[in-house]
């Protein structure tokens, strides 16, 4: 699964794949809504609206969705929206008297919500609103009885973002490796990785366990210009990179395999998860 898939679906990079319940985006389907707090302010590309569907969630009492409030802020987030599907498919809640009269009409749909289901919502930065979806799902799955406490789930998530921006101490920003500054880039990004940074997809790779980093690595530079493009992208010139790496640049310079990679593992958190038993035992 690619990095991009797993926040699109999760919403995080570390995907518990053990339920269902996958992200929605609603971004598009809001585009032109009167309600503010779903409408992008001047027309950001870094904003993002989500939902995530709580299976028989309408049927929760004004106390457990005003508690579903104080959980989003102990995650940071200022409120979390949500919308009830009633048994006859009508909206209620306070986000529905919002919204137009299109917008109801295909709200559930959109979100794939049956009659007795809750719709909850998160607006703003697209990292934020994934962070607080992906943890609304999880709570979802806990409190829903979804998650098969029997199953071991794997899977790898490849293809991670090269950079991330930083803000500098100057209050410029620049870029820095997610990774590290030795991880090569996917081959469609080998060319144009240092023009367009934000975009620049690397061979790194995390092995996921029920929700759970257990381990990872990525595939090694193996070319001094190609190293040195990714100094100059985070802001490293040739004599800190030197001073700092020297040792690894010259062995570079003999030309190792483009088949060197890196992997480490943590099987710390393997003990939490249950092994699997057969049916009736």
């Amino acid at each position: 699964m690619t990095y991009a898939e797993a926040l699109r679906r999760f919403g995080i990079d570390r995907p518990d794949l053990r339920f269902g319940c996958e992200l929605v985006d609603f971004t598009a389907y809001f585009a032109d809504t009167p309600f503010r707090i779903f409408r992008s302010p001047s027309a950001d590309a870094d904003f993002h609206v989500g939902a995530v569907v709580m299976p028989g969630g309408a049927a929760q009492a004004r106390k457990e969705l005003d508690a579903w409030q104080d959980w989003a802020r102990s995650h940071g987030a200022k409120g979390l929206a949500y919308v009830l599907v009633g048994a006859d498919g009508t909206l209620g809640g306070p986000v529905a008297k919002n919204l137009s009269d299109d917008e109801r009409a295909g709200l559930a749909a959109h979100a794939g919500a049956a009659p007795g289901d809750c719709v909850f919502f998160a607006a703003g930065k697209r990292a934020d609103a994934l962070a607080l979806l992906a943890a609304a799902r999880l709570e979802v799955g806990e409190r829903c009885g979804l998650i098969d406490k029997q199953a071991w789930e794997f899977v790898w998530v490849v293809e991670a973002p090269m950079f991330e921006p930083v803000e500098r101490t100057d209050g410029t920003t620049g870029w820095t490796a997610i990774h590290h500054p030795f991880t090569a880039p996917t081959p469609d990004w080998a060319a144009d990785f240092d023009s367009r940074p934000g975009e620049a997809l690397s061979q790194a790779y995390d092995l996921v366990l029920n929700g759970s980093e257990i381990g990872g690595g990525s595939i090694r530079i193996h070319r001094p210009e190609m190293q040195q493009r990714v100094f100059d992208v985070i802001g490293m010139s040739p004599e800190e990179a030197m001073s700092q790496f020297g040792f690894f640049l010259e062995a570079l310079g003999y030309g190792p395999p483009p088949t060197v990679a890196s992997r480490s593992a943590s099987t710390g958190c393997v003990p939490c998860s249950p092994a699997p038993t057969p049916s009736g035992t």
